[in-house]
């Protein structure tokens, strides 16, 4: 078998727990996710936002909630998404988010490739809203 000059094509997977940035190309980003326990319900105790993009979530496999916080500067209500199969979900520039895996889950995520630690600050969910997010998740999953 010839080998293919990687000037032609890239090819790239991820089998192990978690986030991998995959490929970056001029100003986007493709990653894998698979599961990892610190997603688990009960474990949620923060959410995310992207202060300048939007995400995009592309479940390929598996099972996957996306949790989204109402609010500015902290999150007011929480709500709960049961990602279907190969449907894009674009969470918008400035919506918290979190989300939970089953354990044979895998997502695609496109993002702009500088989305980092800088523009993306999380914020602490209440006592409540950590509950919520775990009664949603039993809601949607049982």
């Amino acid at each position: 078998m010839t080998t293919i000059p990687e000037s032609l094509i890239e090819i790239r997977e991820h089998n192990e727990p978690d986030y991998m940035p995959m490929i970056d190309y001029q100003s986007w980003r493709v990653a894998l996710m698979n599961y990892t326990a610190d997603l688990l319900p009960e474990k949620i105790n923060r959410m995310q936002k992207h202060t300048e993009t939007d995400e995009v979530f592309v479940l390929m496999k598996g099972h996957c909630i996306l949790f989204l916080g109402e609010g500015e500067e902290s999150v007011i209500k929480v709500h709960a998404v049961d990602m279907e199969l190969y449907k894009l979900y674009n969470v918008k520039r400035g919506a918290w988010h979190s989300h939970t895996f089953s354990e044979d889950a895998r997502v695609l995520i496109v993002e702009n490739r500088d989305t980092v630690v800088e523009n993306s600050p999380f914020v602490e969910l209440s006592e409540d809203q950590c509950k919520d997010v775990v009664e949603l998740t039993k809601k949607l999953w049982n």
